[in-house]
């Protein structure tokens, strides 16, 4: 198989030809463990094999495919421990998607770790730029090289039928074998890479577009302009200058260079159109910032994470700045940093009083510095839990203000006192630190850096009433407490998401500032909602909110963050490192808006006068509410579970699932279909009522069924229901970390209807 099958743009260059020829380079696990590999690049220029320089054996390392990027120099711990051995410029790392280990390696010349440098960013690129034919006909192939153990890039049937099983196919044999015989050109009782591809595709026929196809083409072979025109318009629901939209979606879909010339489009065009983001159930437009970014930072949800700095759990899991990189390159906005006492004079950052790794301050800072707005220039708040000394905060501050520079927010973006919270827009670029500071931001704009305020703040707490007078003593007397513990070179960092204790919703809106804020559990959340949810809403629409896990989650596990964000809760907290339904609602929300971490919140949450509450939908007082119907018709190559039997096929089934106020909150499956995890075929429709589709999500999830335990996860998808396109959809399906399983996916109709607000 050749690199043609994957791209025909890409053109050998000096740095691929030597990759193909092999390098020896040192493979790192530790600082210990540091053994010679022999790496090539394989002819399809999309697979990296080794072999070990004792054994020979050659071993498939890794699809290019599957790396996210690559990293030089002394970038990951494991290399950093070994900065005084072996140069920085002979030094990458290799970081895949999802949760697989990272590949460090060492070349005996900078010469040499250029090449691989180059040469992999450059095959990203291709890979990056491939259309949907290209990633599916890549996807094929990876199958091909795992399967073809000798590398002689050829399959006989028996060996086809081993590969069709790993690849979730259970089909009958003599229709197997029919198809195998067509595709053997050569007949030479063997497919090679083109071949196999032919057999495929004939494998993968979608009949169920084939039908829709011929629902709208006249003659069965091609859509005319004014057909496909037709479709987008009934099915699609586009509505503006479909015409011009239909030309475009030809021109770049049709891979008949006839058709497109005559504005038709082929049944292969179509197909591909369906398959192509154009044809995704997430709306195209969404994939942009499109949301109005000019409003106080806490009329948004912010993407937040829990220890940041934790890879696992909160008794022994290692501490790393890889989870800050990964939160960052996931759109997370609000990071956590836990400080203490270091032993050599420095702060670390470790969950405290556990057997968790410890890791430098200095290192999450220098590397929030580097990819703080790699994915996204809004800011970033960094959630600083002190426990440090007043010395080794005075090193803190010394060290953000050294490694961060102008990044760090040190004072107000006007230098006056803020009336209410400035926006992302007006932030952007900026980190804002969080935490306690001594006096009022106030008192230090007018003059009054230690934090005593003006005789006639006094004099007016002098008029407060007796439960009111207690609470602000209350406060003076923690504020005391905090100058002690307090740097003031910290305290001084602070400005506008200053830490400050929650009384009530009545104690903040009497007594703090915008840029004040509390944070509070999980429980605590829940009580407060249960309780006062209108408060709550209209608490959130003036000042941010912090919520986090509960102190019993040593697992690092997450709770369900909907209800949080269903009052209007800004920092809805959570383990980043933890996979789970929790983290998909958490991916789904943010997935729109450009991924850029911060969404805007509806309008009905953004007044501090608001009637809303979650409990009662109809008090949003604004909009309809929608009826959705959603008929899932199929499923395209679904993964096999991880760790299952040899031979074993899935019995998928599907489970749509609306999260929202409780009211709206749903979920409805399919059956199963028994051993086709391959093109399984439902058809079954769904109709749901979403009183409130502003703060809803919808999600897709697909299991493999089993009567005698729980069910295995294959996939999921989740988005928000106002980024949901109608019509004839494509889900591309997500394993459970949040990465892509291509060519996974289902098929779906959707329909829409907006009801009358007065039905019952």
């Amino acid at each position: 198989m050749t690199s043609v099958l994957y791209s025909p743009r890409l053109q050998l260059d000096e740095n691929l030809e030597q990759m193909q020829q092999g390098t020896m380079m040192r493979k790192v696990k530790s600082k210990n463990w540091k053994k010679q590999r022999y790496f090539m690049l394989q002819d399809d220029c999309m697979t990296v094999w080794y072999k070990s320089k004792m054994s020979g054996t050659a071993k498939s390392a890794y699809s290019v495919s599957d790396v996210e990027t690559v990293r030089e120099g002394h970038q990951s711990e494991v290399l950093q421990s070994l900065a005084d051995e072996f140069p920085a410029e002979c030094c990458f790392t290799v970081v895949f998607y999802g949760r697989r280990s990272n590949l460090d390696l060492i070349a005996s010349s900078a010469e040499e770790a250029q090449c691989w440098i180059q040469g992999l960013r450059r095959l990203m690129e291709v890979v990056t730029n491939m259309d949907q034919k290209e990633k599916i006909d890549q996807w094929i192939c990876d199958w091909f090289q795992k399967a073809d153990k000798d590398r002689d890039g050829r399959m006989n049937f028996k060996e086809v039928q081993h590969l069709l099983r790993m690849m979730n196919v259970d089909m009958n044999e003599d229709h197997a074998l029919r198809l195998f015989q067509m595709a053997d050109k050569s007949e030479t009782g063997t497919l090679e890479g083109e071949e196999f591809v032919l057999f495929y595709k004939a494998l993968t026929q979608r009949d169920e577009v084939l039908e829709l196809f011929e629902e709208y083409s006249e003659d069965g072979k091609k859509l005319t302009l004014l057909e496909f025109v037709d479709f987008l318009q009934q099915e699609q629901m586009e509505r503006d200058g479909t015409d011009e939209l239909a030309m475009v979606l030809i021109d770049k879909y049709e891979p008949s260079e006839t058709a497109k010339a005559r504005h038709g489009l082929s049944i292969d065009g179509f197909l591909i159109y369906l398959c192509s983001p154009d044809g995704s159930i997430f709306n195209p437009e969404h994939r942009k910032v499109f949301q109005d970014m000019s409003q106080p930072l806490c009329h948004y949800f912010i993407s937040s994470s829990h220890n940041t700095y934790l890879m696992d759990d909160q008794l022994r899991g290692q501490s790393s700045v890889e989870g800050y990189i990964r939160a960052l390159k996931r759109g997370c906005r609000c990071l956590e940093v836990d400080c203490w006492d270091g032993s050599n004079g420095e702060p670390i950052v470790y969950h405290g009083h556990t057997f968790t790794s410890k890791i430098l301050f200095r290192e999450v800072v220098t590397t929030l510095e580097k990819y703080a707005f790699r994915g996204s220039d809004y800011p970033i708040i960094l959630s600083i839990e002190n426990h440090c000394s007043i010395e080794q905060q005075d090193i803190m501050a010394e060290q953000l203000k050294g490694i961060l520079g102008e990044q760090l927010l040190t004072t107000t973006i006007d230098g006056c006192v803020p009336a209410q919270l400035p926006s992302p827009e007006e932030l952007k670029g900026k980190i804002i630190l969080k935490g306690k500071r001594i006096g009022y931001l106030e008192d230090s704009l007018n003059g009054h850096p230690d934090g005593t305020p003006e005789r006639e703040d006094v004099e007016e707490e002098e008029g407060a009433e007796a439960e009111e007078e207690t609470l602000r003593n209350e406060d003076k007397r923690k504020e005391k407490k905090t100058k002690q513990s307090l740097s003031k070179e910290l305290s001084d960092c602070i400005i506008y998401c200053k830490s400050v204790p929650f009384c009530s919703f009545q104690h903040s809106r009497s007594h703090y500032k915008p840029y004040e804020m509390s944070s509070f559990a999980e429980s605590k959340t829940r009580k407060l909602i249960r309780e006062a949810g209108n408060d709550f809403v209209r608490h959130n629409a003036w000042q941010l909110t912090r919520i986090f896990p509960s102190g019993l989650r040593t697992d690092s596990s997450n709770y369900n963050p909907q209800a949080m964000w269903n009052v209007g809760c800004q920092l809805v907290a959570l383990n980043f490192q933890t996979a789970g339904s929790e983290m998909d609602l958490c991916d789904g929300l943010f997935s729109q808006n450009g991924r850029c971490g911060y969404v805007l919140k509806p309008s009905f949450m953004r007044d501090i006068e608001t009637a809303f509450s979650p409990e009662n939908p109809q008090s949003r007082g604004e909009g309809s509410p929608l009826k959705l119907i959603i008929k899932v018709i199929s499923g395209q190559q679904l993964p096999k579970v991880p760790n299952s039997k040899d031979g074993s096929i899935v019995d998928p089934l599907v489970r749509v699932e609306i999260h929202g106020v409780p009211g709206d909150s749903a979920k409805q499956e399919t059956k199963y279909i028994d051993n086709n995890g391959f093109n399984p075929q439902w058809g079954e429709v769904f109709q749901f009522l979403v009183w409130v589709p502003e703060l809803a999500l919808l999600r897709f999830v697909v299991e493999d069924y089993d009567k005698a335990s729980r069910n295995d996860f294959v996939g999921q998808y989740t988005l928000p229901l106002t980024s949901v396109k109608a019509g004839y959809r494509h889900i591309h399906l997500l394993s459970k970390d949040g990465t892509g399983i291509p060519p996974a996916s289902l098929f779906v109709h959707i329909e829409i209807i907006e009801l009358s607000a007065e039905i019952d």
